[in-house]
């Protein structure tokens, strides 16, 4: 892909944008960076673009900034629908993804992994088996580093190990990984998408271009994501912890093992109770990242160590401390009713759940059985809360407490020793927060703080 003296727009100033304008400039492009946010938002990062020699354009899109393009880079948070897109889109001027311009660049193969729930517990562990399998890898994508980022330190014998979403994969065209996974497909941002069929569509884009020399790992558990391997030309390779797969990883006497193909004999590769991770969807995460490492040329061994390694990433069904007998976990990355689902279905009973945020146009109605049956209290934050209200109601008690602060507030005084305080809003979190990170971080530090208040007391 030729980028020497051609016009390139890149369409919102996130961290993937802010990463492929700097990349396009660094290799002859001129450069235009375009944001609805104002000049006042953007501050921290338009000196630096500036002195790149790249434009901004900030406060709107202007249509004559897009149709004066070679080609226009559109980073993930940006809809494909905004105006301005579909008219030079009528225009015939190209318009790609960050993901589908670093893969135009990245040296040697790539693991790239999709799925509504679990894609960055699986893409971290990916990243960390490879590396105990002394194999060159970096992982990045919808995680950490943006894909453009990787690009220069990628070399021909090492491995790139992707998250990618369905944001991401809906602007890819050539995107080719060598290995693929796709965890599972249930309902998420339908805001964006529109619905669940144009969803689902964009998350099988990452095995489009798959030839039969290229591998799609899929979850023999999940209805949608299972149902697509009649679409695929790939090498399928399944993985299940409720039946045995003719290739592929699953649970079997309480033992992890993996198959390469239907004659071959199958490999132990851990017990299940080694696994140091929480929740049946964990074990789920684990059997696809085994299945994918060991695809890669990891041996068993490697894998068995790297899992028994590995911990819980951030936001992630986090533990984050007990206080006065109560555990309290953070799960700030369950930003859809299904990932909620999986948090609560970790434990037994006993839960005060805190659900609420931006809707993304959820059901969560689908909450309802497992609410009433392990979940004390409801308190609801965020602009959904009315919505939740109106799903749930009468499955438990339901706490309008609006604010994360409030709802940790009131879930403590009415938790007792034993029980858990769970954040796991099943919403985005762009009413009240940043991003689920922040959400998160921000219900650690009110949790940690009522620690110190206890812990001073004492004293």
């Amino acid at each position: 892909m030729e980028l020497k003296g051609k016009k390139v727009l890149v369409v919102g100033l996130g961290k993937s944008g802010l990463a492929a304008a700097l990349f396009l400039r660094r290799r002859g492009a001129q450069v235009t960076v375009s944001d609805v946010r104002s000049a006042e938002a953007l501050a921290q990062d338009i000196p630096a673009l500036l002195d790149e020699g790249i434009m901004v354009e900030a406060g709107g899109h202007g249509l004559l900034t897009f149709r004066r393009q070679d080609l226009i880079v559109v980073s993930p948070g940006v809809p494909i629908d905004t105006p301005e897109l579909v008219q030079v889109r009528n225009f015939g001027l190209p318009i790609i993804g960050e993901v589908e311009l670093a893969a135009r660049f990245l040296k040697g193969k790539v693991l790239a992994i999709t799925g509504s729930n679990g894609k960055t517990t699986t893409t971290s562990l990916c990243g960390e088996i490879l590396a105990a399998g002394k194999l060159p890898v970096a992982v990045g994508g919808n995680i950490g580093l943006p894909v453009i980022a990787l690009v220069d330190d990628s070399r021909e014998d090492g491995w790139s190990v992707l998250e990618v979403s369905s944001f991401q994969l809906e602007t890819t065209y050539q995107f080719r990984p060598e290995i693929a996974v796709i965890l599972n497909i249930t309902p998420d941002h339908l805001d964006r998408h529109g619905t669940f069929e144009n969803y689902a569509a964009a998350k099988e884009k990452i095995f489009a271009n798959h030839t039969a020399e290229d591998v799609l790992v899929l979850n023999a558990d999940d209805d949608v994501a299972s149902k697509v391997a009649v679409r695929a030309k790939s090498k399928i390779y399944w993985f299940s912890r409720k039946r045995i797969v003719r290739q592929g990883a699953c649970v079997h006497d309480g033992a992890i093992i993996f198959r390469a193909s239907e004659q071959a004999s199958p490999e132990f590769i851990l017990k299940v109770e080694e696994i140091p991770l929480k929740g049946s969807h964990n074990i789920e995460n684990v059997l696809a990242a085994v299945c994918a490492a060991r695809l890669a040329g990891v041996e068993a061994e490697a894998i068995r160590s790297a899992v028994m390694a590995f911990h819980a990433v951030a936001h992630r069904l986090e533990f984050v401390a007990n206080v006065n007998g109560v555990d309290y976990y953070n799960d700030s990355k369950a930003t859809n009713v299904d990932a909620a689902m999986k948090a609560i279905d970790a434990f037994p009973g006993g839960i005060h759940l805190i659900l609420g945020g931006k809707d993304k146009g959820s059901d969560y109605r689908l909450m309802r059985p497992l609410i009433q049956e392990r979940v004390k209290a409801v308190y609801t934050i965020g602009s959904a809360a009315e919505k939740i209200f109106t799903h749930v109601e009468g499955a438990a008690p339901i706490v309008d407490a609006g604010t994360l602060d409030a709802a940790v507030t009131k879930a403590a005084e009415a938790a007792q020793p034993g029980e858990i305080i769970l954040l796991a809003p099943a919403c985005s979190s762009f009413d009240q927060f940043q991003n689920y990170e922040h959400r998160g971080q921000v219900f650690k530090d009110l949790v940690l703080a009522r620690r110190g208040v206890r812990e001073w007391q004492s004293a």
